[in-house]
């Protein structure tokens, strides 16, 4: 152990470490060495013990991450305990209708096809993905789906019976986006299904033959 006086009040004691005892007997300059050498040795401690505190913080760092992991999943349980079992399992099937290409609007999931179809096998291929063509109920999903700058089918028609506009979920029209002078029967055709034309504009709804190929929307909604 070596003393080092600083003034005549106060002394600081230094442990050497794995260091020969000093001599007895030293020149000032040697005092000076010896001095800087657990100097040094402090400063390697200090710099060993802040980088164990940046590993240990690094560690409580992490820990929140996985909290919050294990949170969002304990969340999403919690979610579903009063839903029912087809409810489960649609909410768990949200990353299977990402992976097909589905997009979420709330409250739906819509799929744009890349193919064209007549507006019954259009419809079709909706039941086979378990839902229909799209139902427009608000402006806002209105303004969702002219957003994708394909001339598509809608689940609109008035097959049925001539001149009353049904959904395909047998719920009459009442707010509509006819785009000016339609519907109209284009020159003397059975125009009895819809699609989404004029996309530049809100009311751009057209009536056409159902028997024309056009892309189309499905939509799946999904009741939390």
């Amino acid at each position: 152990m070596a003393r080092f006086v600083h003034g005549e009040q106060s002394e600081f004691t230094v442990d050497y470490v794995n260091q020969p005892d000093a001599p007895a007997r030293s020149s000032g300059q040697d005092r000076r060495v010896t001095a800087a050498v657990p100097g040094r040795k402090l400063c390697g401690l200090v710099a060993v013990s802040f980088g164990l505190l940046c590993v240990l913080q690094a560690a409580l760092n992490i820990s929140p991450r996985l909290y919050t992991s294990d949170s969002k999943t304990e969340a999403r349980e919690v979610c579903c305990t009063n839903q029912t079992s087809e409810q489960k399992r649609e909410l768990l099937n949200f990353d299977h209708y990402f992976q097909q290409g589905w997009v979420y609007f709330r409250p739906s999931f819509y799929y744009i096809s890349s193919e064209k179809k007549s507006w019954q096998d259009s419809r079709a291929d909706c039941q086979q993905r378990s839902a229909d063509l799209v139902i427009i109920n608000s402006k806002e999903e209105q303004d969702f789906t002219r957003k994708f700058h394909k001339i598509t089918w809608i689940g609109l028609t008035d097959r049925e019976t001539k001149g009353t506009w049904k959904w395909v979920d047998g719920t009459l029209l009442t707010k509509s986006y006819w785009n000016h002078g339609e519907p109209n029967d284009f020159e003397g055709k059975n125009e009895d299904c819809v699609e989404i034309r004029f996309h530049d504009l809100e009311n751009s709804w057209n009536d056409i033959p159902c028997g024309d190929q056009n892309f189309w929307i499905c939509e799946k909604r999904i009741a939390l």
